[in-house]
């Protein structure tokens, strides 16, 4: 029985509206991980639905599950930081219970990033409603995270979000970093960032963080991998294979 020793997977539950995940973590992912996804009913990004959408994260993990994967993430900053302090571990919780598999959102993976940078104040900025940045603002106050700043472009259909040049994240990240801020994050896992986030660090001289760069660079991590160029101080220098 053939047996697969030379290359490993990562299962995504993405909602089932997102068009610009898959490409962005195909193209940054090495030849030897593959990319496995799963999808949960969204069309807006607004209070209702982040939080409707987790209620099939059982079913879905479970199919990620059949196909074996390694690590189970949930690349969506908004629905995963809705309910409060504690409730990103609460999903972890539930997709590991149906899986079998050990899981990271992207809300804990930005945690998590923050804590590894030394990271106490951010500028915030997000193509959805200013409603959902407050949520998420709150979240991370509630964890010990400064948001010293923040905008929001007030978009409420996914697909309309995927639709975005990348140019539209590096412009909103300028627009609202500030001088006292140890980073700029740019949130939500539709938005395709992944091409401004070395030019904007460069042009802004601090980390910049990003939904899926965040979600991707907590994958590696635990699955042990070697450092990845392109998206970032975070996975240059904080990634180390085992």
């Amino acid at each position: 029985m053939a047996q697969r020793k030379d290359f490993r997977r990562i299962g995504v539950l993405l909602p089932s509206s997102s068009s610009a995940q898959e490409m962005d973590f195909g193209r940054a992912l090495p030849p030897d991980i593959t990319l496995h996804v799963a999808r949960m009913r969204l069309n807006n990004v607004d209070a209702e639905s982040t939080l409707r959408v987790v209620q099939e994260i059982e079913t879905e993990s479970q199919k990620l599950a059949d196909v074996d994967v390694d690590v189970i993430i949930f690349p969506a900053t908004a629905p995963s930081s809705r309910n409060g302090p504690g409730y990103d571990q609460e999903l972890i919780k539930r997709i590991s219970a149906a899986s079998g598999k050990p899981a990271t959102t992207a809300s804990t993976a930005l945690l998590e990033a923050l804590r590894v940078l030394s990271i106490k104040r951010i500028a915030l900025g997000a193509p959805w409603s200013a409603t959902v940045n407050q949520s998420v603002t709150a979240f991370l106050q509630a964890n010990g995270v400064e948001v010293l700043a923040q905008e929001a472009l007030g978009i409420v259909r996914n697909l309309d979000i995927g639709f975005l040049d990348p140019q539209t994240a590096y412009d909103v990240g300028q627009r609202v970093n500030r001088p006292d801020a140890d980073a700029v994050m740019l949130a939500c896992g539709n938005w395709s960032t992944f091409d401004v986030i070395d030019r904007l660090e460069r042009d802004l001289g601090k980390p910049v963080l990003t939904t899926n760069q965040v979600t991707l660079w907590h994958a590696l991590k635990m699955m042990g991998t070697r450092p990845l160029d392109g998206l970032g101080v975070l996975l240059k220098r904080h990634l180390s294979a085992i």
